[in-house]
């Protein structure tokens, strides 16, 4: 464990971020899951309206740091590839 007072608040701060990092992944995960599957049962208006959402939970975690710009842009990409195969 820290000593100093400086590295005592560093820890905490570090602990604080990296549950909220987690949550936040988490949600990512869940999000293209969901989409992945409603893909993978063709429902059209479902994976549309998911591809939507997880469009904006990953931009959101790009813009605060959990994910990698081009991390989110792959993930996007490959999502909108996927349900843009069942809409046409």
């Amino acid at each position: 464990m820290a000593n100093h007072k400086s590295a005592i608040k560093r820890a905490k701060q570090n602990e604080i971020r990296r549950v909220r990092n987690k949550a936040v992944k988490t949600g990512v995960k869940r999000i293209v899951k969901e989409t992945r599957a409603a893909a993978a049962a063709e429902s059209k208006e479902t994976a549309l309206k998911l591809l939507d959402s997880a469009k904006s939970v990953i931009d959101k975690a790009a813009k605060k740091g959990v994910l990698h710009k081009k991390t989110a842009s792959r993930k996007i990409s490959r999502l909108s590839k996927l349900t843009n195969t069942i809409a046409s």
